[in-house]
């Protein structure tokens, strides 16, 4: 079944390099990515992992833990993680799921139904569509979702752009413009009603148009 965004996330026991989670329970009550490359040993991919590993400050700064999966097995993390802190200056600083009967990617609807039950002599080309990033709130709904094909490294600052963005609506129900950034004014939501959005901003708000209402970003 197709997964779209205010779907809750499904659940899934796995192993990973950090040992076995229950991603419902290691999600707790804060914010997940959970974000996914077709194979390891793979340079792309290489180069994302470790971007991601200097990261992860930003991302605990805003509650959001990391969670790496690809169909290979955890031993594959375990030995390609070295080449990514060799290459990339990063140490892989957070669990990666080994997934090698392709359990968690169909789940995420990555993978149809019938890829089969093993990673064994899939190549790359045959996990081109395991490459999803999945923002996931504390409620445990899917907040966001990117797939991008192999060839294109992912820019993981706009992810953390994404979840400031989401956590900005949860918080305070505004949405965010384009090319927003954090301090930039933001957009009070329309289900906000002219009488709740006085009170929430009694000083009031830049309207271009009725239905444009315009304030500075909360909390900030």
């Amino acid at each position: 079944m197709a997964l779209r965004i205010n779907d809750v996330a499904p659940d899934f026991s796995a192993e990973t390099t950090e040992g076995t989670i229950n991603f419902h329970d290691w999600i707790g009550d804060g914010w997940a990515i959970l974000f996914s490359h077709p194979k390891d040993f793979t340079p792309v991919c290489t180069t994302e992992l470790g971007y991601m590993a200097g990261l992860k400050p930003d991302f605990e700064k805003r509650n959001c833990k990391i969670l790496g999966l690809s169909v290979d097995g955890v031993s594959d993390h375990v030995k390609w993680s070295k080449d990514i802190e060799e290459t990339q200056g990063h140490a892989v600083n957070y669990p990666l799921v080994g997934d090698p009967e392709l359990k968690v990617v169909k789940l995420y609807d990555m993978l149809p139904a019938d890829a089969g039950d093993t990673s064994e002599g899939r190549t790359p080309v045959d996990n081109a569509t395991v490459r999803s990033v999945f923002v996931i709130g504390p409620d445990k709904k899917i907040k966001a979702m990117l797939t991008y094909p192999m060839s294109t490294g992912r820019n993981f600052d706009e992810v953390l752009r994404l979840v400031d963005s989401c956590q900005l609506t949860a918080q305070h129900q505004v949405a965010t413009p384009v090319n927003w950034k954090q301090g930039d004014d933001v957009i009070i939501v329309p289900a906000v009603s002219d009488e709740q959005a006085r009170e929430k901003y009694p000083d009031g708000w830049k309207s271009p148009k009725p239905y444009i209402r315009i304030v500075p970003q909360p909390g900030k």
